[in-house]
């Protein structure tokens, strides 16, 4: 459906029109605007069934324009690509504008993402910050925790960003014992998904508890607990990585 390829050779086709992380919504309730004349100042996008995309950054957002979440919480899970696409392509434009070795002005090139510092030469592609997110097993039992972000009654998997030097694997054990305590075993990659929030990519992961005694920071974390997958809490919603190991691991169960 999404084709990664520039349309440098198009003039015209879709336009995606983003401000402050919303996008606006089309004439028929889509994300995609009527084809049309593209301006210099649009960034060509991708292909969307073999159609040409591109994105139009613009000052600021009308009232009836989504984030993100609003987008893939309403679209099938078939459009999360372009969407995120839209989102990190969006915020990378939008934040480096200026060279970050020397701060002079960059300018973006056409025939890849790139922005390019002439004073300096420093060349500057969009930002991707690697994340691993868990689902912590005890048998059938799933851990499940709470930041103090999420709204009330929800809980989730285990995440954070994979630091400087340090393996997925590294960061997945690591995670796990300073956000909630506790040493794992078997660790089981699962699959990866972009999240545009702005720029992560998570790389999903299984593992094997040794114990159930939890120990939560209380800064990260909440709450957290053991939820047996007869009982379980409000979860996250179903485009997300996190539902996905969630909804595996309880087919997982039911199959046994």
């Amino acid at each position: 459906m999404l084709r990664r390829e520039l349309p440098l050779e198009d003039t015209s086709g879709h336009v995606i029109r983003l401000a402050q992380g919303r996008i606006a919504p089309a004439v028929d309730g889509g994300p995609l605007q009527p084809v049309t004349a593209w301006t210099p100042a649009m960034q060509p996008l991708c292909y969307w069934h073999d159609r040409p995309v591109a994105l139009s950054l613009e000052e600021r957002a009308g009232e009836e324009w989504l984030d993100g979440r609003g987008w893939l919480s309403r679209l099938p899970e078939s459009w999360f690509a372009l969407i995120a696409t839209a989102l990190q392509v969006g915020a990378w434009l939008r934040d480096h504008r200026f060279c970050g070795r020397c701060g002079a002005p960059a300018d973006r090139l056409d025939a890849e993402f790139a922005m390019h510092c002439h004073a300096c030469g420093h060349r500057n592609y969009p930002r991707i910050s690697p994340c691993i997110i868990t689902l912590v097993t005890h048998g059938d039992a799933l851990l499940l925790a709470r930041s103090p972000r999420f709204p009330p009654g929800r809980y989730s998997t285990l995440a954070g960003f994979i630091e400087p030097g340090e393996s997925a694997e590294e960061a997945v054990r690591r995670e796990i014992f300073e956000e909630v305590g506790l040493q794992v075993g078997r660790i089981r990659y699962f699959r990866s998904q972009p999240w545009p929030f702005p720029h992560s990519l998570m790389l999903g992961f299984f593992a094997e508890a040794a114990s159930r005694r939890i120990r939560i920071d209380g800064v990260e974390i909440a709450d957290a607990a053991w939820f047996s997958p007869r009982k379980l809490p409000q979860l996250p919603p179903l485009y997300s990585i996190s539902r996905a190991l969630i909804e595996t691991h309880l087919a997982e169960v039911a199959g046994r």
